[in-house]
């Protein structure tokens, strides 16, 4: 069987955080999992080229240290230094996957920017344009002015207002209020005393107004149809239109008409044949459309003016808070302009509905399934995707234009090709003339970082060439990533891929929640919680961390606040957890339950479990000794109820682990290894086996099985935490005859099938009871303060079933209650006086000796003591309001526990008073 998956490529410029480590703790789990079955696994690695962030990078850099802008040094050689940085700086994810354990095929690394990937990007481009799915247009783009570059829909970050709030913009000198309702009137023609107050919330675009539109059905405006009004700027006339998109319940029911910046009203400005008016630049100033009294201005200065002239002409009606939501760039923290541009477009719709329909049909499976409806409305809804970027970082695009040549006539003239020579072929056959008498001029835009991320499950095996590993491992048997990325490239991969290579490029796509904090707050370096996984691996003192976000791009505000709050969760650092227990940690969260809130004390609890699993290997090596020769384990036949109990529960844990990685639920196969090694081998069975090891001669049985529960159980751990696992294993001796594995990676990962016929489910069953049992004989020890003693046990009951049970365990039973010598008591025999009594299951009857193991005059009062501070928790939570849901469900819990605790108080109490009286010899009863 063949398994092959690809990372989500990070990006280049920046270090990973929990959000991918937990992408990575994934992955890793289920290729070492499908190697150890022997499958042939093809894991690519990769990165992303990043275009927005890493020449943003490289900018800041060039001018902190040399001074110098990217204009002033030319294109060319502005991508030697960005080529440069990457060699230097870019290797640091690598280090980190390296640090996480990733297994990756190091051989098949890919750069989102190397040959192979541009000769990809730039045949998928030819090819969507051939088949008429590109196109080049004058529409709305997300724009950017600090970046002066268009943006995708996911660096678009939207920000809820609740009312009035001031930002800080880059470029903009002072304080910026958005969060406002602005009242404005424009005066019906004609009619001196008439007006329409129209509310906005971008007054900066008012110069930019074509029209006012009202709803068709609104009263209140029906005698205005078809009439104009003065815009208060410019006095120019404006039509009032009639729209159905306009909500009369919102403000005063009518809308200015902005087409040229506002993607609704441009939608509406198409259905009413309306001209846009640009109004601002590319780099956020006003054009010369405004006027010579705007022109130059930033957009948001000019605000500022524009809201003075209202006053001063007396058309400000209002100013009031208004709740809203702003579009913020994520890469430059400015505010999201839509300004009109010419760029290229990918064709959505037909795309879109085959990636609905694969969906739908149950060829590509998204799991968890809720994902689905969220899909099919994407896709349903999916709009025109803008691939041009005003960068010089990136895939370049590979459209010329025709300058001169040809008759122009009202458009520009645009060519396609793999190379300029095809160009020109292409701009001869459509001008007719020849290639030699016409100027090409290639688009200086690149592509949109996403479409070459896009390409990615088949441009990492070397598509479009058919190179074997394209043969053999695509379509990807899996894609694993966060639920963030389910549209901008999951979509995105399905949509491109069926189109190029007429596969989808994977069949089923795992997607994991948004990890975190342990407040439920989203990791962001402004928050002081972005945790680099490699400070939780080694650990990190505060000081190291404080430094790390100096050392960063924050602003002074961001830095004194992120850095309080790191200060406040972490005051002593992060002590050093190892990779195996953040994997461990990581894994352990179910992929249906909501966002995953990891702490750094989640990752120290699986640091105690491995530390559990590590000296429980040294107990099992120990007691094998240097001359241990492992038996087959299809040879490995129990001889006493406890050693078929614990391989009942490997083999219970083998297939749980094997349900998990076959569902790939791995919290299933995290919650059957902690509880087979904690639960079942450690606490349990090493525990049980102790005085067994102590016997002379040693019973033969119990060190075979605990070489199997080593060996088997690390295998079945090596997934998850493959270092730990290796250590131990190699340490291990070797089974006779057979070629061991050089690795436990490679070793045979455990069947459930293999180990089937060490299943005992009514004998498991049967030893819950003694567990039960164990449990109230503990309890016992602890309400009477038996620290050291180990008193003796009778159990009673009237059925032979019950009798024959607890019998073949009898010796485990007060071992592990840390008891004596555990007997039956025959039914009808008179219970022994003033022994501690208690109930299991309602059949059985428990007594532990009390006569000369307690004293009762030191041990009521401090009964009495117990007793009391029980009571006052009681006494307070009864004290405290009714409150609902799981808070009043969680203190009824709390109540049921204290009044269970003050009655076995109590019934211990009166034993104690009963000894008092009568004070036979310890010892002294006997069946």
């Amino acid at each position: 069987m063949t398994f092959s998956m690809c990372i989500p490529p990070p990006n280049v410029t920046g270090s990973l955080h929990i959000g991918h480590a937990l992408t990575v703790a994934i992955q890793d789990a289920l290729v070492r999992w499908h190697r150890m079955r022997g499958d042939r696994v093809l894991w690519v690695p990769g990165s992303d080229h990043a275009g927005i962030a890493t020449q943003a990078v490289v900018e800041k850099q060039l001018w902190k240290e040399r001074g110098l802008r990217r204009h002033e040094l030319g294109r060319e050689d502005f991508l030697k230094e960005v080529w440069q940085w990457k060699e230097e700086k870019g290797g640091e994810i690598c280090e980190q996957l390296r640090a996480l354990g990733a297994s990756l095929d190091w051989d098949r690394e890919c750069f989102t920017m190397d040959a192979g990937s541009s000769v990809a990007v730039t045949e998928a481009f030819v090819q969507l344009y051939n088949a008429g799915l590109l196109y080049r247009n004058c529409q709305l783009v997300n724009w950017s002015c600090a970046l002066r570059s268009a943006i995708s829909d996911i660096e678009v970050e939207n920000r809820p207002l609740p009312g009035r709030t001031e930002l800080r913009l880059p470029g903009c000198p002072t304080p910026v209020s958005f969060g406002l309702l602005v009242s404005v009137a424009f005066p019906v023609d004609g009619e001196p005393d008439a007006e329409v107050v129209v509310g906005t919330t971008r007054p900066e675009t008012l110069p930019g107004d074509v029209a006012v539109a009202v709803h068709p059905d609104d009263s209140r405006y029906t005698r205005l149809h078809g009439r104009h009004l003065r815009h208060p700027l410019t006095g120019q006339l404006l039509p009032l239109i009639t729209d159905p998109a306009v909500d009369p319940q919102v403000g005063t029911g009518a809308v200015k008409v902005t087409p040229a910046h506002s993607p609704a009203d441009a939608e509406m400005g198409a259905r009413h044949g309306l001209s846009p008016l640009t109004v601002i630049a590319e780099d956020g100033t006003m054009t010369p459309l405004c006027g010579d009294w705007l022109q130059g201005l930033h957009r948001f200065v000019a605000r500022e003016k524009i809201m003075g002239a209202l006053r001063e002409r007396g058309q400000l009606r209002g100013l009031q808070d208004h709740p809203m939501v702003l579009p913020i760039c994520s890469r430059s923290g400015d505010v999201v302009e839509y300004l009109l541009k010419s760029q290229w477009f990918v064709r959505c719709q037909e795309m879109g509905d085959r990636a609905a329909q694969a969906v739908e049909s149950g060829a590509l499976k998204l799991c968890p399934s809720f994902h689905q409806k969220s899909w099919q409305h994407w896709f349903t809804h999916i709009g025109d995707w803008c691939v041009s970027r005003q960068l010089w970082w990136g895939h370049r695009i590979p459209a010329y234009l025709i300058t001169e040549g040809h008759d122009k006539g009202d458009k520009d003239c645009w060519v396609v090709g793999r190379s300029e020579a095809e160009a020109r072929q292409a701009a001869a056959e459509l001008t007719g003339r020849p290639g030699t008498e016409l100027t090409l001029e290639r688009d200086p835009d690149v592509l949109d970082t996403w479409f070459s991320s896009a390409l990615f499950p088949f441009s990492a095996l070397g598509w479009p060439q058919k190179t074997p590993d394209l043969v053999h491992f695509y379509p990807l048997s899996l894609l694993e990533t966060g639920s963030d990325l389910l549209f901008f490239w999951v979509g995105r991969m399905v949509m491109l891929g069926t189109q190029l290579t007429g596969q989808l490029p994977f069949n089923k796509v795992l997607l994991h929640s948004m990890v975190r904090d342990r407040q439920g707050r989203k990791m962001s370096k402004s928050l002081g919680n972005v945790l680099d996984p490699r400070d939780i691996i080694s650990g990190v003192e505060l000081q190291v961390l404080q430094t790390k976000l100096r050392d960063g791009n924050l602003d002074p505000a961001e830095l004194a606040f992120a850095a309080a709050a790191q200060k406040k969760d972490f005051p002593h650092g992060i002590p050093e957890c190892g990779t195996d227990a953040l994997r461990f940690a990581l894994c352990s969260h179910g992929m249906l339950g909501g966002d995953l809130h990891l702490s750094v004390s989640e990752v120290l609890s699986c640091r105690h479990f491995c530390n559990k699993i590590w000296n429980a290997l040294r107990f099992i090596l120990n007691a094998l000794g240097e001359n241990f020769v492992p038996q087959p384990s299809e040879e490995l036949s129990p001889t006493s109820p406890m050693d078929t109990w614990i391989l009942s529960r490997l083999a219970l844990a083998a297939r749980e682990c094997e349900r998990g990685f076959l569902t790939q639920e791995l919290s299933l196969v995290t919650h059957a290894l902690h509880h087979f090694w904690l639960h079942n081998l450690c606490d349990v069975y090493l525990e049980a086996v102790k005085p067994v090891l102590l016997r002379k001669p040693r019973p033969p049985g119990p060190p075979q099985v605990l070489f199997s529960c080593a060996d088997v159980g690390l295998r079945l751990l090596a997934p998850l935490m493959p270092f730990l696992a290796e250590e131990l294993w190699q340490r291990l001796p070797q089974r006779p005859g057979g070629l061991s594995a050089p690795s436990i990676c490679v070793a045979p990962y455990p069947s459930a099938h293999s180990l089937e016929h060490w299943r005992q489910p009514e004998l498991e069953q049967n030893f819950s009871q003694v567990q039960e049992a164990v449990q109230v004989l503990r309890a016992l020890r602890a309400t009477y303060q038996l620290t050291k003693a180990r008193p003796q046990v009778l159990l009673q009951t009237l059925e032979s079933e019950e009798q024959d049970l607890f019998q073949a365990f009898l010796e485990p039973l007060g071992t592990l209650s840390h008891c004596g010598a555990v007997s039956i008591l025959p039914p009808g025999t008179t219970a022994p006086s003033g022994w501690a009594q208690a109930t299991l299951s309602g059949t059985v009857q428990i007594y532990m000796e009390l006569q000369g193991l307690v004293d009762p005059q030191t041990q009521l009062p401090r009964l009495a003591a117990r007793r009391l501070k029980l009571q006052k928790q009681l006494d307070g939570l009864m004290a405290q309001t009714p409150s609902e849901g799981e808070a009043e469900t969680q203190k009824q819990q709390r109540l049921s526990a204290l009044q269970l605790e003050l009655s076995k108080l109590d019934q211990a109490a009166s034993h104690l008073r009963q000894l008092m009286d009568e004070a036979p010899a310890p010892g002294s009863f006997k069946l």
